[in-house]
């Protein structure tokens, strides 16, 4: 039996999914979480084979949660399921180290599927969302500008981001500048929103 953790913040599509996936033979849903900070601790109580994670779930982001486990307990793997197909967020997952990324219009059968791939060690990813990925440009930003960004759209000023990375007040305004110039951006706000969308914050 393949063992899986389901983590999904509606609460009608959790019970849905469990419902679908308690049909198959081979699947055994051990654990459902409605909190993304609740995905870690449930995954070390009951130790899954899988876990199956939402993007967007509230009190900590599902890739986040998602790098995480991957650290805490290396042997479960996870598959990402979400309605956002975003390139960006196929690249934070990469880099979270997740096994498969599938979207939630998939059919169920997909999902089952899907699970079995990454439980056998193998990787599933969607495949519009891998080709969307294949036509993203190449990151314009620098690991400085990157950082600013990040602060920035963590809510602080540019005085606060000098102080933290130790710059100074205007050569944080230039990184600010030159990220908006780089992104073809109208201000900064609309530069956090393009670099976060492609993956790059």
């Amino acid at each position: 039996m393949i063992r899986v953790l389901l983590a999904e913040d509606l609460r009608i599509l959790r019970e849905a999914l469990a419902g679908l996936l308690r049909l198959e033979g081979d699947i055994e849903v051990v654990a459902e979480v409605e909190y993304g900070d609740e995905i870690v601790p449930a995954a070390m109580d009951h130790r899954p084979d899988v876990a199956v994670i939402d993007i967007e779930m509230p009190r900590m982001d599902g890739l986040d949660a998602a790098a995480e486990l991957h650290r805490l307990l290396p042997d479960c793997r996870t598959l990402i399921l979400t309605a956002v197909g975003r390139p960006g967020n196929l690249r934070r997952g990469i880099s979270a180290r997740v096994s498969g990324f599938i979207l939630k219009d998939s059919r169920p059968e997909d999902l089952a599927a899907a699970i079995r791939t990454v439980a056998a060690g193998g990787r599933v990813i969607d495949p519009q969302l891998a080709y969307t990925t294949l036509d993203m440009p190449e990151n314009p930003l620098t690991d400085r500008e990157q950082d600013v960004l990040r602060l920035t759209a963590g809510g602080a000023t540019p005085r606060e981001v000098a102080g933290r990375l130790h710059l100074t007040y205007g050569t944080v305004r230039n990184y600010l500048a030159s990220s908006v110039t780089k992104l073809d951006a109208r201000n900064r706000v609309d530069a956090i929103r393009i670099a976060t969308e492609a993956g790059w914050l």
